[in-house]
């Protein structure tokens, strides 16, 4: 399932600012470490898992929520990420997607 285009095409130009506008845009999400080490999600499971958590999809909030397991098992503590920004690489990591229903109540609310 793809997400639906629910922007337009003269807002692809503002950055994502939200896992959820990233999805809308149907951009990856990279996340990257202070070790240099980066993956990309796929952003509508992402989101998803966002939203039945109950975390905030905010880039600055999520990076609260991800940390670096290759500096988690070096250093023995998390390492929060650097960074979350939008990317067109291809995704690494998938969560389970939402169902269409879940995704459509979402961009309604979104432009309303």
């Amino acid at each position: 399932m793809r997400p639906i285009d629910a922007i337009g095409r003269g807002d692809e130009q503002r950055p994502a600012t939200s896992i959820f506008e990233a999805a809308l845009w149907r951009y990856s999400i990279k996340v990257t470490c202070c070790c240099n080490k980066s993956v990309t999600f796929e952003p509508l499971g992402l989101w998803w898992r966002f939203r039945r958590k109950g975390w905030s999809d905010d880039f600055r909030d999520g990076v609260r929520h991800i940390y670096c397991q290759d500096c988690t098992e070096g250093l023995g503590r998390k390492i929060r990420p650097l960074r979350m920004e939008t990317t067109s690489e291809p995704p690494r990591i998938t969560y389970p997607l939402p169902d269409e229903r879940e995704w459509r109540r979402a961009v309604h609310q979104h432009r309303g």
